[in-house]
């Protein structure tokens, strides 16, 4: 086995994204997700030549220069990444002045980076400059979340309550809410700016009628943020049309908060 292919990290990283298919929340060849790897991962794990330098469409944040990721290929499918990885992901170390990557492994056959590398780099400059620990930031097609973009009010608010209301465990996983941005072009440097800056106060954002955007410390965190988040929006989409007798009112998720040592997001509780 390749060196690379030993990291535990990599190991998770190839599963998740496995599951993700399984799930159905990344058709042909829609997501993508990026990783940062540790200096001790650098150092144990990955080759220190590199194959080809490949520019990137953006000059990456100072925050980021230097760093190494793996991250998955444009035009890659999902489910062929787990049964061949050195084709369907690469990693890459941002270059000092953050106008290019240079390629240590993987994207065999001349493949490059996912084509909303931009979106990737950006949210995790800002993920950084919030939180130190984060590596991950993944974008998939959840459907249940996808198809409520369709029918709800894309009001931050209103949609965080509605998804806080549907089960305990929304608010104690996020907290802080969720971003919604209205429908935009996808694969552009705007898409991408507006959705790193919600990241400063986000750590999932909704691309209305085109899917979301997770961050997180680890993989398995990133993927539960939106498993939950999808989660609940399974639950809505089951209860639009019905008349909702039961749910959780301001008091009970305040004391959910309170128990668990959580500060909801401000002004959205009475």
């Amino acid at each position: 086995m390749e060196k690379i292919l030993e990291c535990p990290s990599i190991g998770q990283y190839l599963s998740i994204i496995d599951n993700m298919y399984r799930l159905g929340w990344d058709e042909r060849n829609g997501g993508n997700v990026s990783m940062l790897l540790s200096p001790e991962e650098v150092e144990t794990y990955v080759p220190k030549e590199t194959i080809r330098e490949i520019p990137l469409p953006i000059v990456a944040d100072e925050i980021v220069r230097g760093k190494t990721f793996a991250i998955t290929r444009t035009g890659g499918y999902f489910r062929n990444t787990k049964g061949d990885p050195r084709k369907n992901i690469g990693v890459i170390t941002i270059s000092d002045d953050g106008k290019i990557a240079h390629l240590h492994w993987g994207f065999e056959d001349n493949g490059s980076f996912t084509s909303e590398v931009y979106a990737h780099l950006m949210c995790h400059a800002t993920r950084l400059k919030v939180n130190p620990k984060n590596r991950v930031v993944m974008h998939t097609h959840p459907t249940n979340l996808l198809t409520l973009t369709h029918l709800v009010k894309l009001d931050e608010k209103e949609l965080t309550l509605a998804l806080w209301r549907t089960m305990t465990e929304s608010i104690v996983v996020f907290p802080e809410g969720v971003g919604v941005l209205p429908w935009m072009l996808c694969g552009t440097n705007e898409i991408g700016v507006a959705t790193a800056e919600k990241m400063k106060e986000y750590r999932v954002v909704v691309w209305s009628l085109h899917g979301v955007y997770g961050s997180g410390e680890t993989i398995d965190e990133a993927f539960g943020l939106i498993e939950t988040v999808e989660k609940a929006a399974q639950i809505m989409m089951g209860e639009l049309g019905h008349k909702i007798v039961n749910d959780i009112d301001d008091e009970g998720l305040k004391a959910i908060a309170d128990h668990f040592g959580l500060v909801p997001h401000p002004g959205y509780l009475k």
